[in-house]
Parts: C-alpha cells; sequence; structure tokens
C-alpha cells in the first residue's frame, strides 16, 4: 500500500511541473541548452540565467518553487560558464568546441536569442527575466537596451564587470518595467549606481540583515537567510 501512495504521488508531481531539456540558436546559432520547467495552465514566463563559471544547474531547485508560485521558467545555460551541482554547461562546451568566444559579454547574445525563442514558441502573456551575477547585470541592459521586450526583471548581484565605463549604468537609464535587485549584504556599493540610474517607479531592491550570498544562490534553501530573500522575491511578483 504504501508503494502504491508513494507512486500517486510521484505520478502527481511529473504531471503538474513537467521539465525537459532542449536546444535552440543563439543568434550566431551556436545550439543553447536550456531546461525547461513548465507549469500546467501559466503562461507567465521567467527566464533563469546563471552567474559566471556556472550552468543552468544554478536553478535547480529554484525553478519547482517559481512553478508553484505559478511561474513557467526556462534556465538557461550560457555560454560563458561551467559546472554546478553535478550540470554540466553543454552550451559553454559547444561554445569552445566550435572555437566561439567565451567571455562574459559574448552570452549576451544568449540573453537576446532565449527572449526571441520563448516569446516565438509560446508567446506568453508575461516574460520575466532573472539574472544572477554577471547574467544579472545583463539582462539589466537587456531591458534598458529592449525597454519594451519584457515585463520585469530580476537581478541578483550586478555590478559594471565588464570593464567599459557605465557599460550597464548606461542602459538602465532606459528601463520602463519593474526591477528587484539584491545581493550579499557587503555588495550593494557594486550596485547602487545602476540602481539610481533605473527610472522605473516600481523599482525594488533588498538587502539581508545578514551577511547574506551573491547570486541567485541566495535562495538554496542550505543558506539559512534564504526565506528572507524568498519573502522579498514573492512580494515583488505580486506588484507585476
Amino acid at each position: 500500500m504504501k508503494n502504491v501512495i508513494t507512486s500517486v504521488i510521484v505520478f502527481l508531481t511529473v504531471s503538474i511541473y513537467g521539465q525537459k531539456t532542449i536546444n535552440f540558436p543563439s543568434k550566431d546559432g551556436l545550439m543553447m541548452t536550456a531546461d525547461v520547467y513548465e507549469t500546467n495552465d501559466s503562461n507567465q514566463f521567467v527566464l533563469l540565467f546563471h552567474q559566471a563559471g556556472w550552468s543552468r544547474g544554478e536553478y535547480l531547485e529554484i525553478a519547482p518553487k517559481l512553478n508553484s508560485l505559478g511561474y513557467s521558467c526556462i534556465a538557461m545555460d550560457q555560454r560563458s560558464g561551467g559546472t554546478v551541482n553535478g550540470v554540466e554547461n553543454q552550451t559553454k562546451a559547444l561554445a569552445e568546441k566550435e572555437g566561439k568566444q567565451t567571455e562574459f559579454t559574448d552570452a549576451f547574445q544568449d540573453i537576446e536569442a532565449a527572449v526571441g525563442y520563448v516569446k516565438k514558441t509560446y508567446n506568453p502573456e508575461k516574460i520575466i527575466i532573472w539574472g544572477s551575477s554577471y547574467s544579472s547585470a545583463l539582462v539589466l541592459k537587456y531591458a534598458g537596451d529592449n525597454p519594451d521586450a519584457v515585463n520585469a526583471v530580476l537581478s541578483f548581484a550586478p555590478g559594471e564587470y565588464f570593464g567599459k565605463k557605465n557599460f550597464i549604468t548606461s542602459s538602465a537609464s532606459n528601463i520602463k518595467v519593474p526591477v528587484f535587485i539584491t545581493s550579499a549584504k557587503n555588495e550593494k556599493k557594486n550596485w547602487s549606481g545602476i540602481y539610481d540610474a533605473i527610472p522605473s517607479g516600481k523599482k525594488q531592491f533588498f538587502l539581508p540583515e545578514t551577511k547574506g550570498n551573491h547570486g541567485s544562490r541566495a535562495l538554496w534553501d542550505k543558506f539559512s537567510d534564504s526565506q528572507d530573500y524568498w519573502k522579498a522575491v514573492k512580494e515583488f511578483l505580486k506588484t507585476i
């Protein structure tokens, strides 16, 4: 009887929150790898981009929680990254095999392609872009350079990481949509200028009372203050 009950629970979980791995081309033709966490009857998509040296594996426990909030998710492998949580960055591996550049800014086209793919494939009601560390800066740049392309941005530990003066700040000044920025407590200096440049009347930021963590991993259950971050994220999502 116990095994029957377990099987039913597993079946229900799979039917509500389906996960699959997909591939689609970036702007230069490089095939990208991504994990789709799709919820039933959801027409709102969160596009999840990882931090430096990592992969879509950064979102293994985050995406299902976003599913439970009513959002379908796609976690990307950008061409600048590596392995985390046992998940290899397949886009990075293929880019190296094909002799393509894999610096932070080279991954901007991957963000552009991901937004385009989701729009064409799903035609969602809302698209929210979400970045971690270097990609959290790039999603802000994307939202500023394409002010009508997405509905909101969540940025976990952004900064001017790219060796170009005001590379992110100048784009951020054109953002029209709601923005949420957070980071470890001591990282505010990295993004305060970017935040000040954002004109959106719906911008929010969160800093923990604790030390906190860098990037989206701040939401991982292993960290005792993760629920503080989650509370701030949920409150922001309610405003969109």
